[in-house]
């Protein structure tokens, strides 16, 4: 690992603690780009080296590492004008912790692979405070051969790096994983709203649920620390990030020809918390919007 150089493009609120992570428990050279300077100043500190742009890591370092907002940034960068397919130097490994459409994700590999340049996606899951202690899941799709070289990398950012799979098939279980998330948030939205108008004490509530067999990790994070409290701050994972992951997990069912009514429930509650302007908040803030008969 001593040789290897690393590139790490979006430092947002996943990207620059998994970055830090790698950097400060693995003795590799590591550049970084970001559009806001903030992040990258934070890693230069630390020691990183600041890169120009994206294109200008892609022609220099073994493997670089996406994290940004979705499918449209990453076909973007890969794809587009100078992206990583023509500025990518030969062997390179792009390894995209993004999530990203399934069918973009092999797309992408299948151009990069003609121009020999290795491909896995790596979307992560987990909190923010996990991305920041270095426990993670992340799903990772690829070859056998890439999943061994960038485990251990991985490795320093999560407690659990699974190999789900040939390209492709780390974002269909964060999807799936994000999908159910979504609803199980959606169900616990209900019971809440059903508990208060029933007269229960709702801390008490959702403390007996966790003693049952209603006991979830959306249940302990999103339920007691975020709906209880009516605290859903900027700067979570938001409504709008929320709703691109479920939008995927539609498209996937469309693709596989299935319904997944509950996606549809969940999209719409959703939306609906977008459309009175929390499109920024932590999306739990849909617990806000109940309907009545």
């Amino acid at each position: 690992m001593n040789a290897l150089s690393i590139g790490f493009a979006g430092l947002g609120v996943m990207g620059e603690p998994i970055c830090r992570n790698i950097l400060q428990k693995s003795r590799v050279e590591m550049h970084v780009f970001d559009l806001n300077t903030a992040p990258v100043e934070r890693l230069v500190a630390l020691g990183a080296l600041k890169a120009d742009s994206i294109s200008a890591m892609a022609a220099k370092v073994d493997i670089l590492f996406l994290s940004l907002p979705g499918g449209p940034q990453v076909e973007s960068v890969i794809l587009g004008d100078n992206g990583v397919v023509t500025s990518g130097k030969d062997g390179l490994t792009v390894v995209d912790m993004s999530t990203t459409p399934v069918a973009l994700t092999r797309e992408v590999a299948a151009k990069l692979a003609a121009k020999n340049i290795a491909f896995a996606d790596a979307p992560v899951a987990r909190t923010r405070q996990a991305a920041e202690d270095g426990t993670l899941s992340i799903m990772v799709g690829g070859t056998n051969e890439v999943f061994e070289k960038i485990r251990p990398l991985l490795s320093h950012a999560a407690t659990d790096v699974t190999h789900c799979g040939a390209v492709g098939c780390g974002q269909v279980v964060k999807i799936l994983n994000n999908m159910v998330l979504i609803e199980t948030v959606v169900a616990l939205s209900e019971a809440l709203s059903l508990g208060k108008a029933a007269g229960i004490d709702v801390e008490l509530l959702f403390d007996t649920m966790s003693k049952g067999s209603a006991d979830s990790f959306a249940l302990r994070n999103h339920g007691m620390k975020a709906m209880l409290k009516d605290n859903f701050p900027k700067g979570a994972f938001p409504t709008d990030y929320a709703l691109k992951d479920i939008s995927y997990a539609l498209d996937l069912a469309a693709f596989t020809g299935f319904k997944a009514h509950g996606a549809e429930l969940a999209k719409a509650r959703m939306e609906k918390a977008r459309d009175a302007g929390f499109a920024e908040e932590y999306f739990p803030v849909l617990a806000r919007f109940t309907d009545k008969v």
